[in-house]
This record gives C-alpha cells, sequence and structure tokens, in this order.
C-alpha cells in the first residue's frame, strides 16, 4: 500500500513539474535554464516511477 502511495505522488508531482514547464514556456520570455531544470527534475521523477513499476 504505501508503495502505491509513493507512486501516485511521484506521478502527481511528474504532472506539477509539466504544467510548470508549460507554464514558463507560455511566458513572453521563457527562462531556459529554469525549462532545463525542470525538464531534468521530471525526467528523474519518471525513471523513479519507472524503476518502482518495473519491481512490482
Amino acid at each position: 500500500m504505501a508503495v502505491t502511495a509513493h507512486l501516485e505522488t511521484l506521478q502527481s508531482k511528474h504532472t506539477n513539474l509539466e504544467q510548470k514547464i508549460q507554464a514558463e514556456l507560455r511566458s513572453p520570455l521563457p527562462d531556459n535554464i529554469r525549462v532545463s531544470q525542470l525538464k531534468k527534475e521530471k525526467l528523474h521523477i519518471k525513471e523513479t516511477i519507472q524503476q518502482f513499476s518495473q519491481s512490482n
């Protein structure tokens, strides 16, 4: 059960990061460094989700 809750939290963070990336890209002068950081964090979370999914 704890793993499921953890996966849901990670998926929520992943979705939240995607929203932040899209918001930054829609701004008149997007901060490319910030977008890059957000994308790296999003990728890290995605990899963690995949690891948890494969172990179950």
